[in-house]
C-alpha cells in the first residue's frame, strides 16, 4: 500500500491532530495568566522609547547638517567676523546651548555666544587627522554631557576658523506625561541626561522623596540592562519577519515603586534605512523610557473553559473517527479481502456485502461476479436492486457527517464562545501612551516645518544682491541634495517670476509665490496639498526663496508602529498627510474624531493640549489628538495630529483569550477540512467511479479494462476486478460456439 495513499493515513493523521489540538486547547484556553502588566503596555513602552530615539537621532543629525551647511555657505560668501557668524547663526537657529569660533592655527577664541564651550573644543591638534571634524561627546565638570559639532570657516587670505556648536542631549519635543522618565544612555550604561524624575529639592514630603530615590535607582538598573542589550545585532534581537525599528529595541519589567510597577522601553539610535549610517547612530547612544503603572488582575479565562473545550473535542473527535472507521474504512477493507478471495478461486462462500453506499454497490457486484464465475449468466445474476433509505447514504455523505461533527465544535469557538464586548478592560496607560506619542508626533512635524523654514532663512540670507543665477542654482542644488524635505526650491522676484530653480516643476502659480507668511498651505480643492515656505532675500527688492515641501516627507514623519491610523489635519479639520492612504482635504471619517480634534485645539490657558479618549460605542477604540503647541513659523498654522486604533489587535488579556479561542476553532476546522478533503480525493471519488465500473462489469461489459489509479485499497479492489474480468473473458472464449438453429419456413398449399 502507498504510504500517503489509502484510507488509513488520513484517518490516522486526523486522529493525531485532534488529540494534539485537544491537549493544546486544554492548556492554552485554560491558562491562567498571572502577569499583572499586560503585554500591550510593555510593547507600548518599547514604541515610546523608539519614538524618543528617532527624535534624538534626527535632532543630532540635523544639528550636524546645519552647522556644516552654515559653515559652507559662510565660506562661499564674503569674509565676515566671528561675531557676525554667531549672531546670524543664533538668529536663524535656536537649538544650541553655546557656540564659538576658534582660530585653528593658534587656538584663540575669536567669538562666543551662550554657554561656554568646553575647553576640549579648543584642541585643534586632532583636526588634521581622519574624521577630524566628526562630532565629539564631552563631559562638563558638573557631570552633564555635551555634543560638540564642528564646521570649517575658510576664506582666501585669512586664517582658517573653526565653528563650534555645543548642544545638550535633551529630547526635543518628547511628551512624557506625569509619571514617566526618560534618559540617554551611553555604551557603558551611564546616564548622560534624564528627565522626569524630580530632584530631592523638588519634593515636599518623605514619601515622595523615597519614590524619587527608588525611581532613580530603577532607572539606573534599566540603563545598565539596556546598554548590555544594545550590543546585540539588530537582526538577531527581533523575531524573524517582525520588521519595524532598524535598531535594537525592547521592553523591560522592573520592581515596585510604592504600589506601582516599573516598566521600561529601550531603543538604540539607528539610521532610518537599513545599511545606512548617520552621525547620531555612530555615537553608541540608547534611549530608556520608564513609567510606573498600576498592576491589575488580568481577568483571564477560567481553566474550566479550556478543560471543557478540550474534553468536548475528544468526544466529538472520537465520534467522527469512529464514524469513519465503521462506515468507510472497515467496509473498504472488507471489500479488498473479499475481492482478493474471489481472485484466488474461493467461490463457495457468498460475498459479505457492506451496508451503505458505494461499498454496498461494489459488494453486490462482486457477489454477482462470483456467481458468474460459477457458471451463471449475467442476465441471471442481475441487475441488483437499488438500495433504499439509509442504505443509499454514500461515502460523501459520511464524510460530510464527520465534517459536521467537527465543525459543530469549531464553529462556536470561532464565532460565539469566549467573546469580549465593549466592557473589556483596557489599561489606562495605553490611552496615556496614545496621547503622549501623538503629541510627540505633532511636535515632530512642527519642528520639521520650523527646520525647513530656518534652512530657507539661512540660505536666503547668504544670497547677496550680486549673486548670479548660476551661483544661485549651485546653492539651491546643494541645499535640495542635503534636505529631503523639499520637492522644489526656487528664487522668485517681486512679481513671482522664477530667477533660479532646482527640483521638480513648481506647483504654486506665479501670483501666489510671493508672500509675507513664512509657511502656507495651498492647493485646497485639489488632489494634493501644497505646503510652501518662503524667505526674503536681503537686498533683492522683494525677491524671495520659495520651498515646496514633499507630501511624502510629512507622511514619513507620521509613520510609527503602534499608533494605528495617523492623520495631519489643518485648522479646518481637513486631512493634509497620513501614514496610510488618504484623500487630500477630506474631513476625518468620524464625528467623534472631529469633535476630539476641535476640543484639543481649544486653548487651555496659554496653549492647547493633547487629549486621549477611549471610545466604547461601535467597537472599542483608542484615539488621541494633539495640536501644534510651541513656537516657530509653523505654530500659527493651527494644525493637529489625530490618531486612532481599535483595541482588538492589542495584546490585552480579554482580546488575547478571544484570539486564542478563535485560533483553536480555526485549527480544528482546518484539520477537519484538510483530512476529510484528503479522504474525499483518495477514497470517496475513486470509490464512486469504481462502483460504476464494477456494476458495468457485472452487467456483462467484458471489454472495458480496469486500471488502478493508486496503490491503495481502492486500487487493490480495481486490480481484483480486472483479474475477474480477464477470467470471465477467458472462460467465454473457451466455451464452444453454438450454431443457431435454422428456422423452417412453413409450406404453403395452393388450391388447384
Amino acid at each position: 500500500m502507498s504510504l500517503i495513499g489509502g484510507i488509513r493515513p488520513p484517518i490516522a493523521v486526523l486522529s493525531v491532530l485532534l488529540l494534539t489540538l485537544a491537549g493544546v486547547t486544554a492548556l492554552v484556553l485554560g491558562r491562567v495568566d498571572n502577569a499583572k502588566v499586560p503585554k500591550a503596555v510593555l510593547t507600548s513602552q518599547q514604541h515610546f522609547a523608539e519614538d524618543g530615539a528617532i527624535a534624538l537621532r534626527a535632532s543630532i543629525d540635523e544639528s550636524v547638517t546645519d552647522v556644516t551647511r552654515s559653515a559652507t555657505l559662510f565660506s562661499a560668501g564674503q569674509p565676515v567676523s566671528g561675531d557676525a557668524v554667531l549672531d546670524k547663526l543664533g538668529s536663524t537657529y535656536q537649538k544650541w546651548v553655546g557656540t564659538a569660533v576658534v582660530e585653528i592655527s593658534t587656538g584663540k577664541l575669536v567669538a562666543a555666544r551662550g554657554e561656554a564651550v568646553p575647553p576640549a573644543s579648543a584642541d585643534t591638534s586632532a583636526l588634521a587627522g581622519e574624521n577630524g571634524l566628526a562630532p565629539r561627546m564631552v563631559r562638563l565638570d558638573n557631570g552633564e554631557a555635551r555634543l560638540l559639532t564642528f564646521g570649517l570657516l575658510s576664506w582666501p587670505g585669512r586664517p582658517q576658523l573653526l565653528l563650534v556648536a555645543s548642544s545638550s542631549l535633551k529630547f526635543p519635543g518628547i511628551s512624557i506625561g506625569q509619571f514617566r522618565s526618560i534618559a540617554v544612555v551611553d555604551r557603558t550604561g551611564a546616564i548622560l541626561s534624564s528627565d522626569g524624575i524630580p530632584t530631592p529639592e523638588q519634593v515636599s514630603n518623605s514619601l515622595d522623596r523615597k519614590a524619587a530615590k527608588d525611581s532613580g535607582a530603577q532607572l539606573k538598573d534599566f540603563a545598565r540592562i539596556a546598554a548590555r542589550k544594545a550590543q546585540q545585532d539588530p537582526r538577531s534581537s527581533k523575531e524573524p519577519g517582525s520588521g519595524g525599528y532598524q535598531g535594537v529595541s525592547g521592553s523591560l519589567l522592573g520592581g515596585h515603586v510604592l504600589s506601582d510597577r516599573s516598566v521600561a522601553g529601550y531603543a538604540t539610535l539607528a539610521a532610518p534605512e537599513p545599511g545606512e549610517a548617520t552621525t547620531a547612530s555612530g555615537l553608541g547612544l540608547s534611549v530608556v523610557a520608564m513609567v510606573q503603572v498600576a498592576e491589575e488582575s488580568s481577568g483571564a479565562a477560567s481553566p474550566v473553559f479550556g478543560l471543557l473545550a478540550g474534553g468536548a473535542l475528544l468526544v466529538v473527535g472520537a465520534l467522527a473517527v469512529a464514524l469513519l472507521l465503521g462506515t468507510v474504512q472497515r467496509p473498504l477493507i472488507r471489500l479488498f479481502l473479499e475481492s482478493r478471495r474471489l481472485t484466488r478461486g474461493d467461490l463457495t462462500r457468498p460475498v459479505t456485502v457492506p451496508g451503505y453506499g458505494e461499498a454496498r454497490r461494489i459488494g453486490t457486484a462482486l457477489d454477482r461476479l462470483r456467481r458468474q464465475l460459477l457458471g451463471e449468466s449475467a442476465d441471471t445474476t442481475g441487475p441488483a436492486p437499488r438500495p433504499r433509505g439509509l442504505r443509499r447514504v454514500g461515502t460523501r455523505a459520511l464524510l460530510a457527517a464527520s465534517a459536521a461533527l467537527l465543525l459543530a465544535w469549531s464553529a462556536p469557538l470561532m464565532l460565539l464562545l469566549n467573546r469580549v464586548d465593549d466592557t473589556v478592560v483596557v489599561p489606562r496607560q495605553l490611552v496615556n501612551d496614545q496621547r503622549e506619542r501623538t503629541d510627540t508626533l505633532s511636535d515632530r512635524v512642527r519642528r520639521a516645518l520650523n527646520e525647513g523654514d530656518a534652512d530657507l532663512q539661512s540660505v536666503a540670507s547668504l544670497i547677496g544682491n550680486h549673486t548670479e543665477p548660476a551661483a544661485m542654482n549651485e546653492v539651491l542644488e546643494r541645499t535640495i541634495d542635503e534636505n529631503q524635505r523639499y520637492r522644489s526650491l526656487y528664487v522668485v522676484d517681486s512679481s513671482g517670476a522664477i530667477q533660479a530653480r532646482e527640483g521638480k516643476k513648481p506647483q504654486v502659480i506665479q501670483s501666489k509665490r510671493v508672500s509675507s507668511t513664512p509657511i502656507r498651505l495651498l492647493g485646497h480643492g485639489g488632489k494634493e496639498p501644497v505646503v510652501v515656505a518662503t524667505a526674503g532675500i536681503p537686498g533683492h527688492d522683494g525677491a524671495q526663496l520659495v520651498g515646496e515641501f514633499r507630501v511624502e516627507f510629512l507622511n514619513a514623519l507620521l509613520t510609527r508602529p503602534g499608533l494605528g491610523v495617523v492623520r495631519l489635519v489643518d485648522d479646518r479639520g481637513e486631512i493634509i498627510a497620513g501614514n496610510t492612504g488618504f484623500l487630500a482635504f477630506r474631513s476625518l471619517p468620524d464625528d467623534r474624531l472631529k469633535d476630539l480634534a476641535a476640543a484639543s485645539a481649544e486653548r487651555l490657558g496659554k496653549k492647547p493640549r493633547a487629549n486621549g479618549v477611549l471610545y466604547r460605542d461601535h467597537g472599542v477604540r483608542i484615539a488621541a489628538a494633539a495640536p501644534f503647541s510651541g513656537s516657530g513659523a509653523a505654530e500659527p498654522l493651527g494644525w493637529s495630529v489625530v490618531s486612532w486604533q481599535p483595541a482588538s489587535p492589542l495584546a490585552i488579556p480579554g482580546y488575547e483569550s478571544q484570539n486564542r479561542t478563535v485560533l483553536a476553532g480555526l485549527l480544528g476546522g482546518t484539520a477537519a477540512v484538510a483530512c476529510l478533503g484528503w479522504l474525499y480525493i483518495v477514497v470517496a471519488r475513486p470509490l464512486r467511479s469504481l462502483a460504476d465500473r464494477a456494476e458495468a462489469l457485472a452487467d456483462g461489459d467484458r471489454k472495458t479494462v480496469l486500471f488502478p489509479q493508486h496503490h491503495d485499497e481502492v486500487g487493490a479492489v480495481t486490480r481484483s476486478l480486472e483479474l475477474i474480468r480477464q477470467q470471465l473473458q477467458s472462460r467465454r472464449r473457451q466455451e464452444p460456439r453454438r450454431t443457431p438453429t435454422p428456422q423452417h419456413t412453413p409450406e404453403q398449399h395452393t388450391r388447384t
